[in-house]
């Protein structure tokens, strides 16, 4: 397990797999392990995966300061990163909560970036959420399945805030409710920090104006990337987030989820290799 120093001298983990150009990846959660990536679906057969495993999570050291697991200041370990790697410029592909680390890195370091992905990333930094409306109506269009009349109430309860979440709305977030997607939520709770959670969003965090205003100014090609099935960003949402890049392409992966490697990884790992052997030729 390769690893490389931070800045502020916190030790970070990354997982190299496949073969190929490095592509680096950003997890989401946020501050979840990367391990729950996997292979992208095989897009490891096509790029050599570098998952970065944010500080405080997985195989990375835990920071002396708490407050280095602000979203703002993760920008500089993903520079340190690259700076390990040798790469003058960089691929790198974000899910989730990590699109809004991808985001912040894009518009510091916008020569630094050769291709971006942003895989259904939820663009806060861009000052836009889901709203509860919006998840509602992605999770009403899934009424037809058998785990619905169980999962749609607590679904309901969890965004009025009056519960904390509940397992059972976990099939929302998946485009295929298998055996394969409870095994996935099975074993991200051993892959959460939660107190880097808490903190990754934290007051500061953003700003988007000023995001918006630099990101308008990167030429590097991005993909952006959501799930049909997806409320958090729903299409709509993430088409928002796409029309902040001068040098955007917008796709929706039909039938997926907010892990759309998950739901059909063969047109995943399709659609990403595409962009990446053909943005900028």
């Amino acid at each position: 397990m390769p690893t490389f120093t931070a800045p502020d001298g916190t030790e970070l983990a990354y997982h190299p797999q496949g073969e190929g150009a490095p592509l680096v990846v950003l997890p989401g959660g946020p501050m979840q392990a990367s391990s729950y990536l996997g292979d992208l679906g095989g897009l490891a057969a096509h790029r050599r995966l570098i998952l970065l495993d944010l500080r405080g999570t997985g195989d990375s050291a835990v920071p002396a300061d708490p407050a280095t697991y602000r979203c703002d200041r993760l920008v500089d370990d993903v520079e340190a990163l690259r700076v390990h790697l040798g790469l003058e410029r960089m691929d790198v592909l974000a899910h989730s909560a990590g699109g809004s680390l991808a985001m912040l890195h894009a518009a510091r370091h916008p020569r630094r970036v050769a291709r971006l992905v942003l895989v259904t990333a939820v663009p806060w930094a861009l000052g836009l959420r889901a709203t509860p409306e919006q998840r509602l109506a992605a999770a009403r269009a899934r009424g037809g399945e058998p785990w619905f009349a169980e999962a749609f109430p607590a679904f309901e309860d969890w965004l009025a805030g009056t519960s904390d979440f509940d397992p059972a709305c976990a099939p929302f977030f998946y485009g295929r409710w298998d055996r394969a997607a409870a095994e996935h939520v099975a074993r991200s709770d051993a892959e959460f920090n939660d107190e880097a959670h808490d903190i990754y969003g934290s007051d500061g965090a953003y700003d988007p104006p000023a995001t918006r205003a630099a990101l308008a100014e990167v030429t590097a090609p991005v993909l952006v990337l959501a799930g049909g099935l997806d409320g958090g960003p729903c299409p709509e949402l993430a088409r928002a987030a796409a029309d902040v890049f001068p040098n955007a392409e917008f796709d929706v992966q039909p039938g997926a989820g907010h892990y759309p490697w998950m739901d059909d990884g063969d047109w995943f790992a399709r659609r990403v290799t595409a962009f990446l052997d053909s943005a900028g030729t």
